[in-house]
């Protein structure tokens, strides 16, 4: 069986996502700030009796952060046993990869190259393969 992918789009660019590594698909309604949290925390939601701290895709890739959104679509990540929503453009299908993962043969910038894992085809397109748990650790886990 093929591997399945999340096919989403983040910053503007059609992405992929293990589909392994995604809980869930929500809309988020209404964030709560999180003081002290680094930049690319947007805030914490809840979602069915759980708290998640959600992670700005934009910022954690250096870009602008999105933020002031009333309703935003995240796909929810359990990460180092927390979990996680990560807010994307838009969520768009789950489909089946059509090629092992390749390496990254164009240079990205440092935000896209940090979080991939290389690209995939699949429904007939070459898609960027993102770590979301790369997503999640933000900027600072660059230097690390």
């Amino acid at each position: 069986m093929a591997e399945l992918l999340l096919i989403a789009r983040l910053a503007g660019r059609r992405v992929a996502f293990p589909a392994s590594d995604v809980e869930a698909v929500v809309e988020l309604e209404g964030l709560t700030p999180a003081p002290g949290a680094a930049a690319h925390v947007a805030g914490l939601s809840a979602l069915r009796s759980r708290v998640l701290t959600v992670i700005d895709g934009l910022a954690a890739l250096e870009h602008d952060q999105g933020g002031g959104t009333e309703l935003a679509e995240a796909i929810v990540v359990n990460s180092g046993g927390h979990t996680y929503a990560l807010l994307v453009d838009e969520v768009e299908d789950v489909v089946e990869a059509e090629s092992p993962v390749a390496p990254v043969t164009a240079p990205l910038g440092a935000g896209w190259g940090r979080v991939s894992i290389g690209t995939v085809e699949a429904a007939g397109d070459l898609f960027l393969l993102i770590d979301p748990h790369l997503l999640i650790a933000g900027p600072a886990a660059r230097a690390a």
